[in-house]
Parts: structure tokens; C-alpha cells; sequence
């Protein structure tokens, strides 16, 4: 674990200190037309809420509606979904920058996790960074998740990922536009819980311009008794298959 949590110090280290400087080094509007404040919103039904590859509704499905708002480089999301946690309710503010450089997009971004009228209060926050870059037909990206006190419970926490996506070329049968992504990631904690790798794997069709459906295998190397202490449930990092429909508005 003190491995770990040193290999995200400088990853963290390094994306902050990029990030920052593309955001200083950004010019201003003067040949561009000044950046525009936009409220867009999603919403979508997934057959298991999973995070990092955790079940995270018991196995059971959830719907998660989304709104964001953005301003140049700055955005702000409000995100929902039923859980299995505290009164069943867990309501997410982001708020942060994605400054670009080239074909590289970094994130800087606070994350609060909360779960209204929980007893105990579980909610807590997690500090993002994360870097991406895309040509078509590629896109690469990494990510680093670090909290002082994980789910007021497990102590400081990281979490590292890397993720690939390729999207196709054309249409499908005229009517889906399909990708393939793959991420893997290790989230370390400091106290109760055990360290433990994660990945999954989907395919994703686009299609009628706004919708999307994503059918994705997910996995960790937990085994029953980790997992339990965890996410309070035996099953809950078993390998599965999860499909999603999305709507974008």
C-alpha cells in the first residue's frame, strides 16, 4: 500500500502541475468567440449500479439522472442514483476545470459523494486529476482518485486507473455507431479494507443522435470475505455482465 500511495503521489503530482500550467498558459478569447454557460443533462438505467467494479445496489438495477453545467474550461454536475447505502439515496456534486493542451485534456476536480439522512453519515470527498488524450479513432486516458477519509471509514484512499477507447469507423447495419473500451485500475486504502485490482470491459452503441446502449463485463480480485468488508455484501465484487441505456438532453 505505502507503494502505491507513493506511485499516485507523483502521478497526481504530475497532472496537477500540467494542468495547472495549461490552464495558466491558456490564451484568452480575443480571435474566439467567448465561451458560452450550457445546462445539458442526461439520464440512464443500468441492471447494476457498479463502482470500480463493485456492486454498489446489491446486485439489483438503478437509474441515474445527470445534470452539467459548463462554462469554458469549468463545469459543475449533480449526479443521483438509488443505492444500497444509508437511506438508499446517493447524490454526487463535481465541480472542477478541463483545461486542454494539443490533443490532451487534463481534469482537475473536486468530487463529493453524499447519501442524504445515512446514519452513520458515510458521505466523503475525493480529489480527481486525470489526463486524456484523443485522436480519432483513439482515446487514452488516466485517472487518480485520492480521499482523506473514504466513506468516513477506511482513512485516505487512492484509486489509479488507465482506460482505452476505440471508436469505429461508419455505422453498423446504417443505424449504431459502436466503441470498445477497456479500463483497469487499483484502489488502495488506508485502514480495514484490503487493496484490490479492477477492470471491465463493454461495448458501447450509439444511436438516434442522444441514445446509447453499453453491454460491459466487470471484475476485481477480491475475494468473499474482502468484499464483504468492503461493500457489506459477499457478492458484490463477484464477475458480472451489466447493460446500460443512456439518453443525453
Amino acid at each position: 500500500m505505502a507503494r502505491g500511495s507513493y506511485l499516485a503521489g507523483i502521478m497526481k503530482a504530475g497532472i496537477l502541475g500540467s494542468a495547472l500550467f495549461t490552464g495558466l498558459a491558456t490564451p484568452g478569447y480575443a480571435d474566439d468567440a467567448p465561451p458560452k454557460l450550457t445546462l445539458s443533462g442526461s439520464a440512464q438505467f443500468v441492471t447494476d449500479y457498479m463502482f470500480r467494479s463493485i456492486s454498489n445496489t446489491s446486485q439489483n438495477p438503478a437509474v441515474q439522472p445527470e445534470f452539467d453545467l459548463t462554462y469554458g474550461m469549468w463545469f459543475a454536475t449533480i449526479w443521483g442514483s438509488n443505492t444500497a447505502f444509508g437511506k438508499h439515496i446517493e447524490l454526487d456534486y463535481y465541480a472542477g476545470i478541463t483545461p486542454k493542451w494539443k490533443d490532451i485534456t487534463f481534469t482537475i476536480a473536486g468530487n463529493a459523494y453524499t447519501y442524504p439522512s445515512s446514519n452513520p453519515d458515510i458521505s466523503y470527498f475525493e480529489l480527481h486529476t486525470g489526463a486524456s488524450w484523443s485522436t480519432a479513432p483513439w482515446t487514452i486516458a488516466f485517472n487518480d482518485h485520492w480521499s482523506p477519509d473514504n466513506s468516513q471509514t477506511f482513512g485516505n484512499s487512492n484509486a489509479i486507473d488507465g482506460m482505452v477507447t476505440y471508436v469505429f469507423k461508419g455505422k453498423l447495419w446504417n443505424f449504431f455507431t459502436p466503441s470498445i473500451n477497456g479500463q483497469v485500475g487499483f484502489q488502495s486504502y488506508e485502514k480495514i479494507a484490503q487493496d484490490y485490482v479492477y477492470w471491465n470491459a463493454g461495448l458501447t452503441l450509439g444511436f438516434l443522435k442522444n441514445w446509447s446502449a453499453d453491454a460491459r463485463y466487470y471484475d476485481t480480485n477480491y475475494n468473499k470475505t474482502d468484499c464483504f468488508v468492503q461493500s457489506g455484501g459477499r457478492n458484490n465484487c463477484d464477475a458480472r455482465a451489466v447493460g446500460t441505456i443512456r439518453v443525453t438532453f
